[in-house]
């Protein structure tokens, strides 16, 4: 079996990086690899065997201060060849080039040994909830003109990602109320609901219930930190279950700068896996 080359995956390789999360079940459309895709054309890494697509990783970096890996994915037949190894030295390898502070990911059972061996430390537990699609109607609350409180999302996140929240409120739903912000997106098998940063657990509420007011009638996932207890009460208040658990992982980049001051009480909902 061929070694395989490493590419970057632009052009019609993002065709074959979606048939990739498309056959391991993933919720990502191509519009979500497009995004991963132009926020950081240069980061976004596949393994290519005989004109396929079989492995992928992608960087998303939030300044300087943090990089965000996500999308580790290979097709069952070519695991255990150092594919996924290969892809994590160059996300890295990008990362270092960077200057960045910070390298975090969202880590399954599956990947979890391999990041400890390339340095990664466990920093919490977050949680996949999910909701089937329910024919009942829930009020949609008055929401306010949207805008995002940018400050609110670094004190929260702890890097600015306003080129993602910019992103997201162009191409899926964005709302806010009170201090808090949401956004929801389209997903391949379920609709999806963050990121959510919010004050109280009211605001959070109200944004919670924009969401299911519109997509009530399909199913939604909501991934949640599980230190913040108030979101996982009010998953579950609204019919959400929890389905899948993770890692979240951190390694210390090449730029030196200290620990990002998040503040997991304000995250009612993250990004998504491959963007915190």
């Amino acid at each position: 079996m061929t070694a395989g080359s490493v590419v970057l995956l632009d052009g019609a390789r993002l065709v074959g990086a979606v048939a990739l999360s498309d056959a391991a079940g993933w919720n990502q459309t191509e519009q979500d690899w497009r995004r991963l895709g132009d926020l950081e054309p240069e980061g976004c890494f596949g393994v290519e065997v005989d004109g396929a697509i079989v492995a992928t990783t992608t960087v998303t970096c939030y300044g300087r201060s943090l990089a965000w890996i996500g999308m580790v994915v290979t097709r069952p037949e070519y695991r255990r060849l150092g594919f996924a190894r290969r892809l994590m030295t160059r996300a890295l390898d990008y990362c270092e080039r960077r200057g960045i502070d910070w390298i975090k990911l969202d880590a399954t059972d599956l990947g979890r040994p391999l990041y400890a061996a390339l340095g990664f430390m466990n920093e919490c537990v977050l949680e996949r909830w999910a909701r089937p699609a329910s024919a009942t109607i829930v009020p949609s609350p008055a929401v306010d003109r949207f805008h995002v409180d940018y400050a609110l999302d670094l004190e929260a996140f702890g890097a600015d990602r306003r080129l993602l929240l910019e992103a997201l409120a162009r191409e899926g739903d964005a709302a806010c109320r009170r201090g808090a912000h949401a956004f929801a997106r389209p997903g391949r098998t379920s609709f999806h609901f963050g990121p959510c940063v919010a004050r109280d657990d009211e605001a959070a509420s109200d944004l919670v219930s924009w969401c299911l007011a519109t997509h009530a009638a399909e199913d939604v996932t909501w991934d949640i930190l599980a230190t913040n207890s108030k979101a996982r009460a009010l998953a579950r208040a609204r019919g959400f279950e929890p389905v899948r658990p993770l890692v979240r992982m951190a390694r210390r980049g090449e730029g030196g700068g200290p620990a990002l001051p998040v503040d997991d009480h304000l995250v009612y909902a993250t990004a998504g896996f491959e963007y915190g």
